[in-house]
């Protein structure tokens, strides 16, 4: 397991950011065409809320992060699999690429978005941990190792309790705007029992993963970001208050991010 997470983080790393980046933008145009993003959302104004970008532009916008992310997908796959002769893999790898901006779309933008009907978390889930972990390390090592599969759920799991404090904090207004998500749907305590559930899974990972990889001592540091959310989540217990929320879901997404540099740099 030693540098098990160098070559993914390393050569991954600007594909995820585009999908990334096309994620928050196809978000920002759907939430704002579909009447959420108003004056009673709580969270910071976005650029299509705040009068920053027109339409036109957030179109044009999305279509050169679209083609950004293809772009880069398919590079990341001919260096990784074209070279050695594997293109029934690398198609398999384009289709889950394609889903994934398909999805990027799908959750907010177009008739029946999926985010509107509570599978927000899933998808979350599946593209940002279970694809894009396992999928990034098997383009670089032509293996999947079954210990992948815990950082894999880990950072899936995290990734989900940063949308669903997200949801939490907009509860409020989503349901005021029609926009069901699974917070709506279960209510903003049962929510909060959700973001523990949530941390608690990724925390058990977290800890098999440091026990079941080696001997190295290092690898224990990771867990102080499992550490870190779970007092993040005593805190939303004791908030009553959707809008103080807002300051817990920018600590829950760093601390994820850091959770997956020090993957990189510990095993």
């Amino acid at each position: 397991m030693t540098n098990l997470f160098i070559g993914p983080f390393c050569h991954g790393t600007g594909h995820h950011v585009f999908l990334q980046i096309l994620s928050n933008l196809a978000n920002d145009y759907g939430d704002f065409s579909h009447g959420v993003d108003n004056d009673k959302r709580v969270g910071p104004q976005r650029a299509m809320q705040s009068g920053a970008i027109t339409k036109s532009q957030m179109k044009r916008a999305l279509v050169l992060t679209t083609i950004l992310s293809l772009v880069s997908g398919i590079a990341l796959l001919w260096f990784s699999l074209g070279e050695r002769g594997l293109f029934m893999q690398a198609l398999l790898m384009l289709s889950i690429g394609i889903l994934a901006i398909v999805a990027a779309f799908k959750y907010t933008v177009g008739k029946n978005p999926y985010g509107y009907l509570g599978l927000g978390d899933l998808s979350v889930f599946l593209f940002f941990g279970i694809t894009g972990v396992m999928g990034t390390y098997y383009l670089h090592t032509g293996v999947l190792s079954e210990h992948v599969l815990l950082p894999a759920v880990t950072v899936g799991l995290f990734s989900a309790a940063v949308l669903n404090l997200n949801n939490l904090r907009d509860h409020e207004n989503d349901r005021a705007s029609g926009k069901i998500t699974l917070v709506v749907r279960m209510g903003f305590y049962n929510g909060k029992i959700y973001q523990l559930m949530l941390i608690g899974g990724a925390s058990c990972c977290a800890i098999a993963l440091c026990v079941l990889t080696g001997d190295n001592f290092n690898k224990w540091f990771t867990l102080i970001i499992p550490v870190l959310q779970l007092l993040l989540v005593r805190k939303v217990f004791r908030t009553n208050i959707p809008a103080m929320l807002d300051g817990e879901l920018k600590k829950v997404a760093l601390s994820t991010f850091v959770y997956s540099v020090l993957l990189w740099m510990l095993f």
